[in-house]
């Protein structure tokens, strides 16, 4: 196990790592991926993390980040406190409320920010996990803050072009599936991370 581990985290190691939604190994892949992030940060020793969900239910292509928060809130995880939910999203209205609300209530948070994301019909089904921050909107041309320190997108439908209809016009199917990898992903990384303090104590 630990060496599977391992031979997924060098396949991974570096930049960026993209993993499609019919790779039956996606989810393990972007929980190890997480995982060596987060200890990268040095943010298992206490600091507060924040997995920040954008998006909205009144659109099926922008709501990848709703059903993330929902699926991970109704989970029995405690490593990770959920923002954005189908019952509580956040959007481009309250955005910055949002933000606010986080770094008043955790001191120093490491952010991990997951939204929906247009690209070309190559990568549409793939999920990607990088450094540095989320630019929501950018997709729409929204102007918005940038968010987090780890950023997670899965690319729904094809962009540039009326990218609002795209997003209206998105297969739920495929969200689901994309959001479903991704939840599964952190709970696996969750497991890590929890693995870890057991072999420290």
């Amino acid at each position: 196990m630990i060496d599977k581990a391992q031979e997924i985290l060098d396949f991974t190691a570096g930049g960026k790592t993209r993993v499609h939604i019919e790779d039956p190994m996606a989810a393990k892949k972007f929980g190890y991926d997480l995982f060596a992030r987060l200890e990268r940060y040095g943010a298992l020793s206490g600091q507060p993390l924040v997995l920040l969900c954008i998006g909205t239910d009144r659109s099926t292509g922008d709501c990848l980040g709703p059903l993330v928060g929902t699926r991970l809130a109704s989970s029995n995880q405690d490593l990770f406190a959920v923002y954005g939910t189908l019952d509580q999203p956040v959007h481009a209205s309250n955005l910055q409320e949002k933000l606010d609300e986080i770094y008043r209530v955790h001191q120093n948070p490491l952010v991990i920010a997951v939204d929906a994301s247009l690209g070309s019909v190559d990568s549409v089904g793939f999920v990607t996990i990088g450094d540095g921050a989320l630019h929501p909107g950018a997709g729409v041309n929204k102007r918005l803050p940038p968010v987090g320190e780890i950023h997670i997108t899965g690319i729904v439908n094809v962009g540039g072009f009326m990218e609002y209809l795209v997003l209206q016009n998105t297969r739920l199917n495929l969200v689901m599936r994309m959001a479903e990898v991704i939840a599964q992903g952190v709970l696996h990384a969750i497991t890590l991370c929890s693995k870890r303090e057991t072999r420290e104590i």
